[in-house]
């Protein structure tokens, strides 16, 4: 997915503030987009005083007089940047880094944006370069594709020496980073709320098709697993992948393949699945509709992410997280312990809400005469 403008022309005023004077071109390599877009992109973000133009480079505003009359300082306005950490390509915590930043603005905070690449262990050297650069906060949201990467980031998370909030994730109870301030949403809730959505409208035999490689898609097969096996509304469920990336390595030869969806539906007689992410469950549809399984005609469905699920040629109902809000929560919880330093940790948890489109119906509609 592209990412969203707004979040590129970040990624480059922390590269021309951190590196100086930076060629278009090389900056256009590095975000994956035509020198023609980057331009596009500078002469925006000098028109706004935010850096100056070159002959094919771009520069840091390093004058004082040149630089935009910043905002009414707030209560931790002075000091330097808080680090923000997020993946790449990523653009469920890109909405929760909006929802942080607006945060952030008010208070008169300066961000200092890292995006961390697929690799495992990404996010360490980022946070070492931050704090070496003079970050007094951390804001991060790690991949964490693997619960062996997980705890080997606890550690070092742990000791990192300034106020940090870590953001969409739940760290492990009794970890190393139980004790650190978190802010997540309640994955267990969404999907109840998808399973009593569907058990409501007639569906006793459901599918989940989710990932196996970040916290949240984890989070999201424990839930379904014990939901799902406790509900007198539910007489059969299962579990599968939902695309060949979806496990934390795809090349290890024990990886788990993803089962045939339409297949699965047809062995178990089940008439509903709920299906994660949003893109994933645009293109498990797509299959369905080539294998003649009609949405919501002959299978229900709902996605869980609520990116880009209401663009489906069916929009998808979806279980919406609070993207933006658990952005704000997080910096605003930064933005606490910045200005009053120690106090009780706090692990904050905000539901999600389900909306309601064309991709589920009841299961009386679905058996018509033919």
């Amino acid at each position: 997915m592209r990412e969203p403008v707004d979040l590129r022309r970040q990624r480059i005023l922390a590269a021309v503030r951190s590196r100086g004077a930076t060629r278009v071109s090389d900056l256009a390599a590095e975000l994956a987009v035509s020198v023609v877009t980057l331009r596009r992109d500078v002469e925006e973000l000098a028109r706004e005083g935010k850096l100056r133009r070159g002959h094919g480079v771009a520069r840091p505003v390093t004058d004082e007089a040149e630089r935009p009359a910043p905002r009414a300082p707030g209560p931790t306005a002075d000091g330097g940047p808080v680090a923000v950490v997020v993946p790449e390509r990523h653009s469920y915590l890109h909405e929760t880094l909006h929802g942080a930043r607006s945060a952030f603005e008010e208070a008169g905070v300066r961000i200092a944006l890292h995006i961390a690449p697929a690799a495992p262990g990404a996010e360490q050297p980022l946070v070492e370069r931050a704090l070496a650069d003079g970050a007094r906060g951390l804001l991060i949201a790690p991949r964490w594709r693997s619960r062996a990467v997980e705890e080997a980031d606890y550690a070092w998370l742990s000791r990192v020496g300034v106020p940090t909030v870590v953001m969409e994730r739940r760290p492990r109870r009794g970890g190393a980073l139980h004790a650190v301030d978190a802010v997540c949403t309640d994955h267990w809730y969404g999907v109840h709320l998808a399973v009593e959505h569907l058990t409501g409208i007639g569906h006793r035999r459901i599918v989940l098709a989710a990932r196996d490689d970040s916290p949240t898609a984890r989070a999201l097969r424990a839930a379904f697993t014990e939901i799902a096996a406790d509900h007198p509304g539910v007489d059969a469920w299962a579990l599968a992948l939902s695309s060949p990336g979806a496990v934390p390595d795809p090349a290890a030869p024990a990886a788990r393949q993803p089962v045939d969806l339409p297949s699965l539906l047809a062995e178990r007689g089940a008439t509903a699945a709920v299906l994660h992410g949003d893109v994933d469950a645009l293109m498990l549809v797509q299959g369905l509709r080539d294998a003649g399984v009609r949405v919501p005609e002959d299978c229900s469905v709902i996605a869980y992410d609520d990116v880009v699920a209401a663009l489906g040629s069916t929009p998808l109902t979806a279980v919406s997280p609070p993207k933006a809000d658990i952005g704000r929560a997080a910096a605003e919880l930064l933005l606490r312990r910045l200005a009053l330093g120690a106090g009780p940790v706090r692990r904050l948890e905000l539901l999600p809400e389900l909306k309601v489109r064309g991709s589920t119906r009841p299961l009386r509609d679905s058996v018509s005469p033919r």
